[in-house]
């Protein structure tokens, strides 16, 4: 965090101590890293999902803090304006690295600037680039976002919240019709994906490396070897699986490749990759996302090669839904 030293002159120090047994419902939402701040404990939180209210983080907080007997710091990506009014009625500690640093048990608070009310339009939500990925999927046209939130698990609130940022962003309309709410656009499926492409995240966020030994679940193959199962790339010596939480392996993972015999590649996703995957593989819509800065031309041209069938396939499936909506008249 040089951000607090370059500002404040805070010298940060991150530990490999040991943290205190957490519930599950705290592993889900936070990566949590013990730090000395001045020499002074604290645990920074690495939000893993959206951000809950702030009463409920508030709650989270000061459980974390009685369990381990230390100040407990937020440490989000980014906040609006209304987040960072919500944190501050709380006084939930948080730190916006480069932008806002509110650490009231060392008396400090400084903004140097915020977000606005808006979301950021270059970094999409991981529930709205969820909710389009889905879209695209089914052809475009109309989507009722019902039937969107019964397939991806969203609560009412998050897809509300994941469509208002797409239409925001002027890649979809909503329409209410009755009590249901419809997503729709002109755009082809094609058209849209690259209309939406500058704005899509990488859904990997970190990669880390494990014994194949510790690994007792099946796990989606993700990175190359994915790529390998979509087109004729031949497969990379290091597999790589995707997942949503590595909370489960941290003690036995490495940051750095030991063994390609003997560990997995492990990448953890800003979302669920199981909500899109109708098979062995992440979806292919988001690995071709995972891996479009690769300037590889085997890379380039296998995307391009699993791309070609993505779009045909969906093409397929408009055709068939259109006939059956004709026969239906």
């Amino acid at each position: 965090m040089e951000f607090l030293n370059r500002v404040l002159g805070i010298r940060v120090i991150y530990k490999e101590d040991k943290i205190g047994s957490m519930p599950n419902f705290i592993h889900a939402r936070y990566r949590m890293q013990l730090v000395t701040l001045d020499g002074k404990g604290a645990i920074f939180l690495y939000p893993k999902t959206e951000l809950d209210a702030a009463s409920a983080i508030r709650k989270q907080v000061d459980r974390i803090q009685r369990t381990a007997g230390m100040p407990a710091v937020l440490v989000p990506e980014s906040l609006t304006y209304r987040q960072k009014e919500y944190l501050l009625r709380e006084q939930i500690p948080f730190i916006v690295d480069g932008k806002q640093i509110y650490l009231p048990f060392m008396a400090v608070y400084l903004q140097e600037r915020c977000n606005g009310e808006r979301p950021d339009v270059e970094a999409m939500l991981p529930s709205a680039q969820l909710l389009l990925l889905y879209y695209i999927y089914q052809g475009c046209g109309e989507l009722l976002t019902s039937k969107a939130a019964d397939k991806l698990k969203f609560t009412p609130t998050s897809v509300s919240r994941a469509s208002r940022q797409l239409e925001e962003m002027d890649l979809l309309r909503t329409q209410k019709r009755g009590v249901q709410k419809v997503i729709f656009s002109e755009k082809e499926p094609e058209e849209m994906f690259a209309a939406a492409m500058g704005s899509f995240r990488n859904p990997v966020k970190r990669v880390i490396y494990v014994p194949k030994a510790e690994i007792k679940e099946e796990l989606l193959l993700s990175s190359y070897h994915a790529l390998s199962e979509y087109s004729m790339l031949n497969p990379p010596s290091v597999t790589a699986l995707a997942v949503d939480s590595i909370a489960t392996w941290e003690d036995v993972s490495s940051k750095k490749l030991q063994s390609s015999e003997d560990q997995y590649a492990l990448e953890l996703w800003r979302y669920d990759p199981k909500k899109l995957s109708d098979g062995a593989c992440v979806d292919r819509l988001s690995l071709a996302i995972s891996l479009r800065n690769d300037q590889d031309e085997r890379i380039e041209e296998a995307v391009e090669e699993m791309m070609t069938q993505v779009w045909r396939e969906i093409d397929g499936k408009r055709d068939r839904k259109l006939q059956r909506v004709v026969s239906g008249i």
